[in-house]
Parts: structure tokens; C-alpha cells; sequence
């Protein structure tokens, strides 16, 4: 399969700090058309990208949608009339069959359709994005194909491919877990920095990583996703039998 693209440009809507890390990433082989209502006018930004109308973003061959999940809905109506032909939309979440039924019911079928969540972030990736794995979900037509040979190729990804409910699945613990923990020990106060063990500082390590992510990533992981209530209340049990064990109360 080739990693050629015919893409000619991006349109990125959400420039917060996983749509800067798209862009900076996308700019060396494509330019990019930004849309975000928090971005200023005037605002400077970096080459190979370019602010442009809601119409002008939506317009482009490839369509990312880079904004918390609870906005995709808003997103999409407003650039259902704008898509052209054969383009390909992508949206990024951290949960995928919320958006990709919204997807699918609110955009034109002329349009191809991939539901995306790149297992990486800002933290993370800030030595680089080579290696890291992307999971990538075919919901219409077969841009995937393609989309995956260039960001296996190019971008140096290990591309999964699934369906919107396995990811959901298997994310329930893999995130949901994660962020419970993490917001769990950011709220146990300062950690332990002197007399620490490998395997704490590697735990330390992955709450790091997570602890500064915006709300709406925190929200999507833990309600939006339909399976991390049952993966929620199997972990808790089992911490609370432990405790009951280890207090000497069974």
C-alpha cells in the first residue's frame, strides 16, 4: 500500500494542545488550515499553518476534528454544508462510539469517515511521535488505507486497526484506569521524592503524564466511555478487598 496522499491540505478545528501537537507533526508534509474560536485574530503562528473561516478549514481534503468529545456534535453540524466531495473526515478522541455514531448520522455520505485517537499526548510525545501507537477505526469508505500506510511510513506510528466498541472496550481500562489512579494520588497530596522504589517512580511517571490533561479528556475517558463504569466498580471492589484482607476484617 502506498503512503502517497492526495490530501492537498488539512483543516484542524481546536488548536489547544493536542491540535498544536497534530499540527506540528502534519505541517512538514501538508499545510494546515486552523480553525479555533479562542485563537485571536492576528495570532502568529508557527509556518505551515494558516487561520481560516469555519468554510475555508471545512473545506480542505482531510477534515480533523481536535476537540474535546462533548463538542463534536456542534462541530459537525457546522461543517456539514461545507465538505466537499471525497473528502475525509477524522475526529481524535479518546473514546470513539459516541463519535463515530455522531459522525455518521450528521455527515453528508459523500465524505469518507475515520475515527482516530492517537494513544499518546503532549507529555507523552515530547521527545517525538515515532513509535507511539494510533488506533484507527474505518467507519465509511476505505481512506484508512491509505491514511494508515502514511502514518506508519511517514510519521513512523504504529497504526491499530479497530472498531469503535473494541476500542471503547479495551480503553475502559487502559485510560480509564490510568486517570482514576492519577487523580487519586494528585489528591493524596505531595508524593514521596527521597526514599522511592524503581517501581514507584515509574508509577510516578505515569501519573505525571496524565495529571495535567484539560477536563473534557478526563470526562470523555471516565463518562463517556459506556464500559468504564463496569471497569470502575470491578477495580474499586477489588481495592476494597484488599483492604478488608490486609485490615484483618475478613
Amino acid at each position: 500500500m502506498s503512503c502517497h496522499l492526495t490530501f492537498r491540505s488539512v483543516g484542524l478545528f481546536g488548536f489547544g494542545a493536542f491540535g498544536r501537537l497534530i499540527a506540528t507533526h502534519l505541517t512538514p508534509h501538508l499545510p494546515c488550515l486552523v480553525h479555533d474560536p479562542a485563537l485571536p485574530d492576528g495570532a502568529n503562528l508557527p509556518a505551515g499553518l494558516s487561520i481560516a473561516s469555519q468554510a475555508e478549514a471545512a473545506g480542505c481534503d482531510l477534515v480533523i476534528l481536535a476537540m474535546p468529545v462533548a463538542g463534536i456534535a456542534e462541530a459537525c453540524r457546522a461543517i456539514a454544508p461545507h465538505l466537499r466531495p471525497g473528502a475525509v473526515v477524522a475526529d481524535v478522541g479518546s473514546v470513539k462510539m459516541t463519535p463515530a455514531a455522531i459522525m455518521q448520522a450528521t455527515l453528508p455520505g459523500h465524505v469518507a469517515l475515520i475515527g482516530t485517537h492517537p494513544l499518546f499526548g503532549p507529555q507523552s510525545a515530547r521527545h517525538g511521535i515515532a513509535g507511539h501507537k494510533i488506533a484507527l477505526c474505518p467507519l465509511r469508505g476505505r481512506a484508512h488505507l491509505p491514511v494508515a500506510a502514511f502514518l506508519r511510513a511517514r510519521l513512523g506510528l504504529r497504526v491499530i486497526l479497530t472498531t469503535p466498541e473494541a476500542h471503547d472496550r479495551e480503553a475502559a481500562t487502559v485510560q480509564g484506569l490510568t486517570h482514576l489512579i492519577a487523580q487519586a494520588m494528585n489528591r493524596m497530596g505531595p508524593l514521596p521524592d527521597r526514599m522511592t522504589t524503581a517501581s514507584f517512580d515509574l508509577l510516578k511517571q505515569a501519573v505525571e503524564m496524565v495529571r495535567h490533561d484539560p477536563p473534557g479528556v478526563l470526562a470523555a475517558i471516565e463518562s463517556a466511555n459506556p464500559f468504564a463504569p463496569r471497569v470502575r466498580e470491578e477495580f474499586l471492589g477489588l481495592i476494597e478487598g484488599l483492604d478488608r484482607a490486609y485490615a484483618g476484617r475478613d
